[in-house]
């Protein structure tokens, strides 16, 4: 069996701490694994070995996914299967996809069983996890398209759900009857009394062959682009592929699907009200994360960063700091950050919050923006070990870089054109004149930690012309 881990989205719903370049997979919530590190150590459990999972994402996620792996798993990242998306295409392409790269590159038969999970539900036990995930498998090799349904403990109404036909059971599963969206809180208080309703985790196994049938016989669009061509091509050609989720393309059609019921802790984490739940508890019925002082505050989620945040006769709130936003909100409102973020878009001085954090991780490192005014914008950066930026140069703002931690290797384009080659200590510093090509470097063992003040009439990250870069992003 193979697994298949979907870690493509982009969604904000968890802002300010999730933005578009930065999504919920790759969040921690009070701990020290993110949501897709604890996805890859269960999906492991499942199967043989780290080759056999495979990580669906898009190129923009490419190194938060390879830094991710590294901090928890010593495994070659360059055998590590990773598929890139160049642009998002729902779920169907990209199951497709993996079916395409499971034949071509793992050289898999069409007997082989994959398992479909997203890389950014929160999942315990993983002992059961595991055995359901068992369990799947042999119903697969029957078939079957299973589709993991959990069972309801509310009346949820943000979940999709599916409908179990109780009458017709097979192994531990059930013969679908019917996936219905998500309901108002009346259909869903239906739902729950009922007991044959469970809601729709968005995690399937089935075999190649299996799939391969279905997507022709109900998306042949998909299945045809699968058929004439190579992996590679259906990379090339990824735009064409319609944007359609696996549960319109198949499982809403297919006569083979199966739910298997999950008793089991289970969330989306889609909303703070989400997170609110997964969470333990202090014996106010508080969530408190970060550095927190609470004077009779009841029922609330305080979720710090840097600063101490502290309240008094508070209830029912959910409050999330950040270097750049607070965001204060009613418990039960949740939802409704996604009209904050909607707002922040329509104007230019704001969208960008929707994107990017105070920190922006890049392949080299990363950086932080401690200050920025008119003319000048100053940004602490982490170049890890043995890592480089591109070689570039900034038609309208120079750069002064202090080092504070580690060596620095500086390439730097003198007057006549000639590259020279510096090294710069703790509390040195260097000039880096406009129009200039450079390059930095961390040569050594250590994290390279410099302060670069940055003065000109533009000090935008669009002002950069690259002329080399290890990670290709020469466009």
């Amino acid at each position: 069996m193979k697994s298949i881990i979907l870690a493509g989205g982009s969604g904000t719903r968890l802002f300010p701490l999730s933005r578009k370049k930065f999504p919920k997979q790759f969040l921690s919530f009070g701990d020290k694994e993110t949501l897709l590190q604890k996805a890859l150590k269960r999906n492991i459990k499942a199967v043989d070995s780290i080759e056999d999972i495979v990580i669906i994402t898009n190129k923009d996620y490419q190194f938060h996914v390879k830094n991710q792996v590294k901090d928890i798993i010593d495994f070659p990242l360059e055998k590590l299967n990773i598929i890139l998306e160049p642009i998002g295409r729902n779920t169907a392409p990209a199951i497709a996809l993996a079916v395409k790269y499971a034949l071509e590159k793992l050289e898999a038969t069409e007997d082989e069983v994959l398992f479909i999970s997203p890389s950014d539900h929160v999942i315990s036990p993983d002992s059961k996890f595991v055995e359901c995930v068992k369990k799947a498998e042999e119903l697969a090799k029957q078939g079957y398209i299973v589709t993991f349904g959990i069972n309801p403990t509310k009346p949820e109404t943000g979940y999709g759900y599916i409908e179990a036909d109780t009458e017709n059971k097979i192994g531990e599963g059930y013969k679908v009857k019917q996936f219905h969206e998500k309901p108002d809180l009346e259909t869903a208080q239906r739902y729950l009394m009922s007991g044959n309703y469970f809601w729709n985790s968005g995690m399937f196994a089935f075999s190649i062959k299996t799939i391969l049938e279905e997507f022709k016989k109900h998306a042949p669009e998909i299945y045809n682009q699968m058929e004439t061509q190579t992996f590679e091509e259906l990379i090339m050609n990824f735009e064409d592929m319609p944007d359609i989720s696996i549960d319109y393309a198949i499982m809403e059609k297919t006569d083979k699907a199966l739910v298997l019921p999950l008793d089991i802790m289970w969330s989306d984490v889609g909303s703070w009200d989400s997170v609110y739940e997964v969470l333990d508890k202090d014996k106010n019925e508080n969530v408190k994360i970060g550095n927190v002082l609470d004077i009779n505050t009841k029922n609330s989620l305080i979720f710090g960063n840097k600063r101490l945040i502290s309240t008094i006769g508070l209830e029912d709130l959910i409050i999330v700091e950040t270097d750049d936003v607070l965001l204060i909100a009613k418990k039960g409102e949740g939802q409704k950050v996604k009209d904050i973020v909607n707002k922040l878009k329509e104007s230019k001085e704001t969208k960008e919050l929707t994107e990017f954090h105070t920190t922006v991780y890049r392949p080299w490192g990363s950086y932080t923006e401690l200050e920025k005014g008119e003319r000048y914008r100053i940004k602490r950066i982490t170049v890890q070990p043995g890592e480089a930026l591109s070689l570039q140069m900034h038609y309208h703002r120079s750069e002064h870089w202090v080092v504070v931690k580690g060596t620095a290797k500086v390439i730097l384009e003198d007057n006549e054109g000639n590259k020279k080659e510096y090294f710069i200590h703790e509390n040195e510093s260097i000039y880096v004149p406009k129009s200039t090509k450079h390059r930095l470097i961390n040569p050594g063992k250590v994290p390279l930690e410099i302060i670069e003040v940055q003065v000109g009439e533009y000090v935008k990250e669009d002002d950069i012309v690259r002329f080399d870069d290890k990670y290709n992003r020469i466009e």
